[in-house]
């Protein structure tokens, strides 16, 4: 079927109005929102063929780019500082027994080779950091659960992509040698720490000193830095996404300028990226193949959830403050995504013999997956008493007209339980001269700020700044509070 431009512009604007609807939709009914990006993609390709593996991946590495970037924003570094031992367990000893059991069932199952076996585990060992961050953003999960898995879903992938590319290369050139593959391994995880890190300070340093004309230019800027940090990280043999992952999370929880227009563009930024990215992978199935290996898909699907995962799972936590039911849980919500489906093209370019049959039960694996797992979470959360406080959204939102050439912005401070300034006067905060509650959000009520008006926990303040006096307010404020339940972002 030929295309012409303007056809193309036109199903793109259907494929995002589309996917915005289903994300309304499987919200009510709740089934992760990849299910129905995926299924869109499925049936367009009944009128559409669409076989380029290599656009798929490029388009899929983009996506994941965004996506990490986007949680790595969201993430709490005082919530997953201290979960950070058992993550990296899971990211990296987790995965590889994962890998290594579901390969074993994989090679006897599809009767294929031991390294074809061990490749399709590595492609499904790894949760899928789109698949988790959007699945458990509006649960109401203890913390601690949450944080483990975001964050082992965001550093899990670099274990993932070596151990596929590694057995890919050993299929094609079986004198491959071991020791090699190890030094690049260790190479790969410590270059990407480092290039994160070091990247992570550059992008704070440049977001917060370059004055730009406009606000809106400060999101692109702190995602050009994203995909740089992932190509240079990359050219030099590092892990380019655990360097994006490790960037976002320090340009998240730092100080920056214009804060809340930076994450409010790469929160809908990723969400559009994620929309395209699993239509595209829907494109590149055929729903008539995966007939063929329903039984094997089946098969494998419950092998992974229900026994490589949970041992990979209770090994790795083995000595870490988890009881029972926790590992339970952080064992089912395992959740595979986009990540496995775009590894599966990589046997695909490499020109594999049972490339086409890995892609399709890969394929399986991941949409039983979200299909099963995701819709089940939050009733398993119940179920073993893991639930934590319900997650109730923002009640209130503040737009602002760019004030760079001012310099000054407004900063937003909520008031959590346990702010020791909790119940004081606003007078009492000792505040510059030139700085100014500008108003306070109580609830879904805006109230006028005076003197003498109290502040009660859960209130959320705006306060005009200098720029050059921001820290200096925010220390005055954050003196008076709670340092490890403090919660802020600019405006």
């Amino acid at each position: 079927m030929l295309f012409t431009v303007n056809d193309a512009i036109l199903l793109f604007s259907m494929l995002l109005i589309i996917g915005v609807l289903t994300t309304k939709f499987s919200s009510r009914i709740g089934l992760p929102s990849l299910v129905f990006f995926i299924a869109v993609g499925m049936v367009l390709s009944e009128f559409i063929y669409y076989d380029n593996a290599y656009l798929t991946q490029l388009f899929g590495t983009l996506a994941l780019i965004v996506i990490l970037f986007e949680g790595g924003l969201q993430t709490k570094w005082g919530y997953v500082r201290k979960v950070i031992a058992p993550s990296l367990s899971l990211a990296t000893i987790g995965v590889f027994l994962t890998t290594v059991i579901i390969g074993a069932f994989a090679k006897f199952i599809l009767d294929v080779s031991w390294l074809e076996g061990m490749l399709f585990g590595a492609i499904v060992g790894s949760t899928d950091a789109a698949a988790v961050f959007a699945v458990l953003g509006n649960k109401n999960i203890q913390r601690k659960l949450t944080s483990t898995l975001e964050a082992e879903s965001g550093t899990n992938d670099p274990m993932a992509i070596f151990l596929t590319v590694a057995l890919i290369e050993l299929i094609q050139y079986p004198e491959t040698n071991y020791l090699h593959l190890l030094l690049d391994f260790g190479w790969q995880m410590g270059f990407g720490l480092a290039m994160g890190w070091l990247m992570g300070k550059l992008s704070v340093w440049s977001i917060n000193k370059i004055n730009l004309d406009s606000s809106g230019l400060y999101p692109v800027l702190s995602m050009a830095f994203a995909i740089l940090t992932y190509s240079s990280t990359s050219v030099l043999g590092g892990s380019g996404l655990l360097a994006v992952y490790v960037m976002a999370v320090m340009v998240g929880n730092s100080d920056l300028t214009y804060r809340h227009s930076i994450f409010r563009f790469n929160e809908g930024f990723a969400w559009m990226m994620q929309i395209l990215m699993f239509v595209l992978l829907g494109l590149l199935v055929f729903p008539a193949q995966l007939l063929d290996i329903i039984w094997e898909g089946i098969a494998l699907s419950l092998l992974l959830m229900l026994i490589a995962r949970p041992i990979g799972v209770f090994v790795s936590m083995m000595w870490m403050r988890y009881s029972t039911k926790e590992k339970m849980f952080i064992s089912w919500a395992g959740l595979r995504g986009a990540v496995p489906i775009v590894l599966a093209t990589y046997p695909m370019l490499a020109g594999l013999e049972h490339s086409q049959l890995l892609f399709n039960v890969v394929f399986f694996v991941v949409l039983t997956s979200a299909l099963i797992q995701g819709a089940t979470i939050s009733p398993l959360a119940n179920k073993l008493g893991l639930s934590g406080e319900k997650k109730t959204p923002v009640p209130h939102s503040l737009e602002l007209v760019s004030i760079g050439k001012t310099n000054a912005e407004i900063i937003e401070i909520e008031i959590v339980e346990g702010a020791k300034i909790a119940g004081e006067e606003l007078r009492l905060l000792r505040l510059p001269q030139d700085a100014l509650v500008t108003a306070v959000i109580r609830g879904d009520k805006l109230i006028t700020p005076r003197g003498k008006t109290k502040i009660h926990t859960g209130d959320v303040l705006y306060v005009l700044v200098p720029q050059n006096k921001r820290q200096q307010v925010k220390n005055i404020i954050l003196e008076m509070a709670d340092p490890e339940q403090q919660q802020e972002s600019d405006v």
